[in-house]
């Protein structure tokens, strides 16, 4: 990325941060307002473009079905349509893409787990959802990571990572666990 690009991305994220923060602690539907919690802005990995690729679908011939367990022991149903082949710091990674076969939603839903979690992040997981293209042409910005609502009250039911989705490497972008 060109220093003048990072600068535009940086902005953008740390936007995207503020407005997150302001819709958690002020929206009806924040599970904060919802149950009373306190909210004291989420706390996040520095902006680092080392975590931001840009990648190909690759997609599998079929879509194969995937029971995710959920975080109150309910089974979800998602469909398996492709992975990204990724390099993060020297080790290669592969990064399965789900769709929800349950809900209208498209878009591409990534669940993942990495050495950060239940240390610096949330130990069930984060997620990344990705917007679905024409060309299967993305961006996958772990900067974006974020945990699930569940994170934050155990009234919320969230799917869990699945194994393949367990990264051995550190993540260290994006959201951080809410509770120390």
């Amino acid at each position: 990325m060109e220093p003048d690009q990072a600068e535009t991305w940086r902005r953008a994220l740390l936007r995207f941060r503020s407005e997150k923060d302001r819709f958690l602690s002020a929206s009806p539907e924040s599970p904060f307002v919802r149950s009373g919690l306190r909210f004291d802005g989420l706390k996040y990995f520095d902006p680092d473009p080392g975590f931001h690729f840009y990648a190909v679908l690759l997609r599998y011939p079929s879509e194969t079905s995937v029971v995710m367990a959920a975080s109150d022991g309910a089974r979800q149903l998602y469909n398996r349509v492709g992975r990204f082949d990724l390099e993060v710091g020297g080790e290669a990674v592969k990064l399965q893409a789900y769709q929800s076969a349950e809900r209208e939603d498209r878009s591409l839903f990534m669940p993942f787990r990495d050495a950060t979690s239940g240390k610096e992040t949330y130990g069930a997981g984060r997620y990344l959802e990705l917007e679905v293209t024409h060309d299967d042409r993305y961006i996958v910005d772990f900067n974006y990571a974020y945990s699930p609502y569940c994170a934050y009250d155990e009234g919320y039911t969230c799917p869990l990572p699945p194994q393949e989705n367990w990264l051995k490497v550190s993540i260290r972008a994006g959201e951080k666990s809410y509770r120390e």
